[in-house]
């Protein structure tokens, strides 16, 4: 069987869903599981998350092309859900009758885990879904705004639920997704140097980091300058609170006055100059003004896409 697996969102501007964990980062921990689990059982697996993309279409519409391109059997998209704080649960959307037959025993499977059992529904209103061109089912696994989903949230037992949902086996012998750190070298250190420079956070001499995939005295020096510019404790390790910090200034969203934007505003204001508090107030709003300025922008003190692509590309 090939399948094409699709670790949603992680290709910004297309980026997940924020609440107690950061989506993307559950869907990269999920995705990469399965896609080993799936190599080990024998099938032939083709990861459909595009390395760059300048719009959230352009991301979508990759996925799509890449599966269509490879014909895959199945088209699997794995995502976690957000709403109110207080929903909760598995769904997972299809559009044909072959896919919500796909979709029933993943369901089943993770339902066993204790998650409250949202059903199987119509996706047709979801882009990846409507094309491509073979079975496809899209997982939203739980929801990263829920505490009761994520006391639950195991990424091994959820990875292991999808597989013998879309399979009916498992590996016989443990399966890490690290084993496939040299096919994906972007899930390690790689992806960290990248996300590094690209917020232009440098080094202790202050020089962009070499992406080189090493862990090494100057990247740990640039984690833990980011850690400080962004009010996270210093330790020089990336873990969920560093990566979701870096993933929330990814995600781009709108800034305005006022605004106590937290990790986000902390960002804008060291790359500005001015005094890291973590509120949007009329000190940073006059030099984001100077900065739209000199950038040839409008002047409106307002963090939109314009601005965004300014600061971090």
């Amino acid at each position: 069987m090939k399948f094409g697996i699709d670790i949603g969102h992680n290709c910004p501007p297309d980026t997940g869903a924020t609440g107690i964990r950061f989506e993307d980062n559950l869907t990269l921990d999920v995705g990469n599981r399965v896609i080993a689990k799936l190599k080990a059982l024998g099938h032939q697996v083709v990861e459909c998350k595009p390395a760059k993309a300048s719009t959230v279409g352009e991301s979508l519409r990759k996925r799509c092309a890449t599966a269509n391109s490879n014909k895959v059997d199945t088209f699997v998209s794995i995502h976690f859900n957000k709403f109110n704080g207080q929903a909760n649960g598995t769904e997972i959307f299809a559009v044909s009758d072959t896919g919500r037959r796909i979709a029933k025993p993943v369901l089943d499977e993770i339902v066993k885990l204790g998650f409250f059992n949202r059903g199987v529904k119509n996706g047709s209103h979801l882009f990846v879904l409507k094309n491509t061109d073979m079975p496809a089912i899209l997982v939203e696994g739980c929801f990263v705004d829920s505490q009761k989903d994520m006391n639950l949230y195991n990424p091994e037992a959820m990875a292991n639920a999808i597989v013998k949902g879309l399979t009916g086996q498992l590996p016989s012998n443990p399966v890490s997704p690290v084993e496939d750190e040299e096919q994906n070298p972007d899930t390690t250190t790689l992806r960290l140097q990248k996300a590094l420079n690209r917020l232009k956070i440098t080094d202790k001499n202050g020089k962009p980091l070499v992406e080189n995939g090493t862990n090494d005295a100057t990247t740990k020096s640039a984690i833990e300058k980011f850690q400080s510019i962004t009010g996270i404790q210093q330790t020089g390790i990336a873990g969920d609170t560093t990566w979701n910090a870096i993933n929330q200034i990814l995600a781009k969203r709108i800034i305005r006055v006022n605004h106590a934007g937290g990790v986000v505003v902390r960002y804008l204001q060291y790359r500005l100059g001015v005094d890291i508090d973590g509120i949007y107030g009329p000190q940073t709003e006059a030099a984001m003004k100077k900065f739209q300025q000199q950038n040839g922008l409008t002047a409106d003190g307002i963090v939109g896409p314009a601005t965004w692509q300014k600061l971090i590309g």
